[in-house]
């Protein structure tokens, strides 16, 4: 197995959404051991604890978009912060809600263009999150970081996207809650979409088969952006955003094993652990395994968990 030099950047964003709780999200998992499970795996690990949103002017109670003006700092910082990070190694952001990948992804593309390379992203999540603040009706920005980093208007305010990810780019896997006027603005895109119907049908290995053979053609560096949401709520209840029938705990260890043998992992997102909803820290545990085994993790290594 190849060792990584793995940078641990804790991004304890809160303001993508109403509900309160994923700030505490870089702590849990560092309770759970990520640190200490990526070395055990033979890596370099080091964590570079918090990152800090930009300084910004404080938001009106109850205006929409939900914490706009806070949301722009935490993309301006977590943007530079990941142009830096993954040119010392492969960054794992450990969130925070998924309004933190505006930032995250945007760095990484900057990054990817400084070495001529295309950027591509695996966007495993129950949601597109393809609004603009202009089309949400909920006013939460964690629902809108694909529109950001892809290049899509409405975005004033925000950091210009110096190089957005093109279409053909962004693959979605895991998909149940997508509403009209997100679906409406993907079907005339070429962003790779696989829902959970067709992952029922024809299993989760062939669309992620099929697009990492592109990322690996094309010579490009990856991305994985991994939301709680994507996996099943029995399995992983600490999310604010529950949706049944996700992925299950052998598809996602599937995905992760996968990417791990392609090779073309670059960078990571563990996003919308909230801490407060969980029970005796399993879920923060599972995001752990999952990110151990996109790091070479075997079947025949893993701890029998107990939870007594």
């Amino acid at each position: 197995m190849t060792q990584r030099n793995c940078l641990l950047v804790g991004a304890p964003v809160d303001s993508g959404k109403q509900r309160h709780g994923c700030l505490m999200g870089p702590d849990a998992y560092r309770t759970a051991g990520l640190a200490e499970t990526l070395t055990d795996l033979g890596h370099n690990v080091r964590d570079i604890g918090n990152i800090a949103p930009a300084p910004y002017v404080a938001d009106d109670a109850g205006s929409l978009p939900h914490a706009l003006n806070e949301t722009i700092a935490w993309t301006q910082a977590l943007t530079e912060a990941a142009q830096a990070t993954v040119a010392d190694g492969l960054p794992i952001f450990m969130g925070g809600d998924h309004s933190l990948s505006a930032g995250t992804v945007a760095g990484v593309a900057n990054f990817a263009s400084s070495q001529d390379r295309p950027l591509f992203v695996l966007w495993l999540d129950a949601h597109t999150d393809y609004h603009t603040p202009h089309s949400t009706d909920s006013g939460n920005l964690h629902g809108t970081p694909v529109a950001y980093f892809s290049g899509r208007d409405g975005f004033d305010g925000f950091p210009p996207v110096q190089n957005p990810v093109p279409q053909d780019n962004i693959c979605m896997i895991g998909l149940r809650s997508v509403d009209a006027a997100e679906r409406l603005s993907l079907q005339s895109t070429a962003i790779r979409t696989h829902d959970m119907r067709e992952i029922d049908e024809n299993g989760i290995a062939r669309p992620l088969a099929a697009f990492l053979a592109h990322v690996a053609d094309q010579n490009g560096l990856l991305h994985v952006s991994l939301d709680v949401d994507f996996l099943d709520p029995s399995v992983a209840p600490a999310v604010g955003t529950t949706v049944p029938g996700g992925a299950t705990v052998r598809e996602a260890h599937l995905v992760m094993e996968m990417l791990h043998d392609s090779g073309l992992l670059t960078s990571m997102d563990l996003v919308e652990l909230n801490p407060f909803l969980d029970e005796r820290g399993r879920t923060a545990k599972l995001m752990v395994d999952l990110a151990a085994s996109a790091l070479g993790r075997r079947v025949f290594d893993r701890p029998t968990r107990s939870f007594t």
